[in-house]
């Protein structure tokens, strides 16, 4: 592992970024243009310590920064894919999948429009529905995404083989969306092509689910752009509203955000959902995996519910 040219590559990266890019107060006794070293560790959701010695690139601690670290850094300095898979080299970790998977690279226009969003929930989700960044509403609204890893990490996955992933939407609605996540991934499955990770789920959830599988037969296709949904919330009741999408070039990443009618029971829902995030934010604070941001209002890491 090469540290003096992983912290050298970190500080001038650090050093481009403007505070208020990343949604941070300008400051007025502030002595550098960029970010100071425990911005970006609260970004990344890291220690000030464990980041400083990062960027110092000394051995005597024996940092050996892990690939989820890696991947938070990336997100908190704005990587493009070319520096991400730098820093990646650079720490001598295996460099993960672009597009695909919860340790994918969140595309940078994408994780710009979400730290904009700071007043609706919005998440950033593969195109098989694996959320990769949050923003705080959005864990309030639809709760800790479970931590799964492999298949299980996609709520397509998980809404046909385990009954608590459907408990968010009330049963009358299970069926339309069986039907748009089916939809939803016949063109995902297409867009990939001959995809192992893609044909590995479908043969899976067509063993194990006849719903499934019989809604797969039907080739309807159908790329999900716009919904209309009622969330069930354990504080708030039944919210509806509408989920808009706002799709990659490639498709293969989506920025999903939720809002209401102006005037709506759901906008007044929306309203009370920070007041209510506020509150459970501050209970859930210490049980945040090492790689998190928990920078309100930023993108937090995540590993399901999409």
């Amino acid at each position: 592992m090469n540290l003096p040219e992983l912290g050298a590559f970190l500080r001038t990266r650090r050093d481009r970024i403007r505070p208020a890019e990343v949604g941070l107060p300008q400051g007025p006794r502030r002595r550098v243009p960029g970010l100071r070293r425990e911005e970006v560790a609260q970004l990344a959701g890291l220690s000030a310590d464990y980041y400083t010695e990062l960027e110092r690139g000394s051995a005597k601690n024996g940092v050996q920064p892990s690939a989820q670290t890696l991947a938070a850094l990336a997100r908190a300095l704005r990587l493009n894919g070319d520096e991400r898979d730098h820093l990646f080299h650079l720490a001598e970790r295996l460099v993960p999948p672009s597009a695909h998977g919860p340790s994918a690279h969140v595309q940078p226009a994408l994780l710009g429009l979400l730290d904009r969003l700071s007043n609706t929930p919005a998440r950033v989700i593969t195109d098989l529905h694996e959320t990769l960044v949050e923003n705080d509403l959005a864990l309030t609204l639809l709760g800790k995404s479970p931590a799964h890893r492999g298949p299980a990490a996609s709520l397509v996955y998980r809404w046909f083989t385990d009954p608590q992933a459907r408990e968010i939407y009330p049963p009358e609605d299970h069926p339309h969306h069986s039907r748009v996540f089916v939809a939803d991934l016949q063109a995902a499955a297409a867009r990939r092509g001959r995809d192992a990770e893609v044909t590995k789920m479908v043969a899976v959830l067509r063993r194990r689910s006849q719903e499934f599988a019989a809604l797969w037969d039907t080739h309807d296709v159908a790329v999900r752009r716009t919904d209309h949904k009622r969330i069930v919330h354990p504080m708030l009741g039944v919210i509806e509203l509408d989920c808009h999408n706002l799709l990659s070039e490639d498709g293969r990443q989506r920025l999903l955000w939720f809002t209401a009618p102006p005037g709506s029971p759901g906008a007044e829902q929306l309203e009370l959902l920070s007041v209510v995030g506020t509150q459970e934010l501050s209970v859930m604070e210490g049980t945040h995996r090492t790689g998190e941001s928990r920078v309100p209002g930023k993108g937090s890491a995540a590993l399901g519910t999409g």
